[in-house]
């Protein structure tokens, strides 16, 4: 598939069919998460890989909005150290490259894949950190339901004429 099919063709299934996502497809995924741009080549992204189904089951519990996770048979968080950071506050913006990057890589490989926001909610955030034992020093910034797509979306045409400016601010 080519990027731009993959860009326009991507959307977030909330129902996800049997099967495994092979250790081949994670590698790509986990490439692609690490392909992404950061501030100053920082770099201080971490990618929790989380297939065990006893704490897939338990996440929606943290997250409200996570329960196709009971489906899917894997997720993959993306998260920071900030204590690493060289560009301090960017990692925000360096986590959510990555998770685009794993979420059309995804897409590319024709598995489903659907973005489960974190930060900014600490709620979230700490649940899953003490889920999974994070150090404090890291940061969850998403959780990217991964697996075979149990659903298939049109593409979603969210392109707004009335949201393009050009040269300054135009209504």
């Amino acid at each position: 598939m080519d990027t731009l099919e993959a860009i326009f063709s991507r959307r977030s299934p909330r129902h996800y069919q049997n099967g495994d996502v092979s250790p081949s497809e994670l590698d790509t995924l986990l490439r692609a998460g690490m392909a992404a741009p950061s501030a100053g080549n920082q770099q201080v992204w971490h990618f929790v890989v989380i297939d065990e189904r006893r704490i897939l089951d338990k996440i929606p519990d943290i997250h409200p909005y996570s329960k196709m996770l009971k489906e899917a048979p894997m997720a993959i968080m993306v998260c920071a150290d900030t204590s690493a950071e060289t560009k301090p506050g960017y990692w925000i913006q360096d986590c959510a490259a990555a998770s685009q990057n794993i979420l059309l890589a995804a897409e590319a490989l024709g598995l489903g894949a659907c973005w489960l926001g974190l930060h900014p909610r600490e709620e979230r955030k700490e649940g899953i950190s003490q889920l999974l034992n994070l150090p404090a020093n890291i940061s969850p910034l998403s959780l990217i339901a991964i697996g075979k797509k149990g659903e298939v979306k049109p593409p979603a045409g969210r392109y707004l004429e009335s949201h393009i400016h050009k040269n300054g601010w135009q209504v």
